[in-house]
């Protein structure tokens, strides 16, 4: 089971970015999937949720109205659309997916899989 996340890199304040995580290795209808974050020297944090068949998705209010998380079942990716970043955006960024098929804030002790990360870095 793989889940390979990308599309990160450096990119200027109010730009775009659109991250992917490409999910292989078995089915994943009944999961929920995970967009997580990590800073520098800080936790890894939640970003956003969307159940596998697309219908249900929920945000950190940090990004909400920004950020829109969407998945294609036909290529098994899901995806992570960033607009208007801005300089605290910059992270790791982590797809992950949840068994329980929960779509809420997510809990890193209920992720299954996780992919390698991507850096998103926006300059200011």
């Amino acid at each position: 089971v793989q889940l390979q996340a990308s599309g990160g890199g450096l990119v200027q304040a109010g730009g775009s970015l659109r991250l992917s995580c490409a999910a292989s290795g078995r089915t994943f209808s009944s999961y929920a999937m995970n967009w997580f974050r990590q800073a520098p020297g800080k936790e890894r944090e939640f970003v956003a949720a969307i159940s596998w068949s697309g219908g249900r998705t929920y945000y950190a209010d940090s990004v909400k109205g920004r950020f829109t998380i969407s998945r294609d079942g036909a290529k098994n990716t899901v995806y992570l659309q960033m607009n208007s970043l801005k300089p605290e955006d910059t992270a790791v960024y982590y797809c992950a997916a949840d068994p329980s098929g929960r779509v809420g804030v997510g809990r890193l002790y209920a992720m299954e899989y996780w992919g390698k990360g991507t850096q998103v870095t926006v300059s200011s």
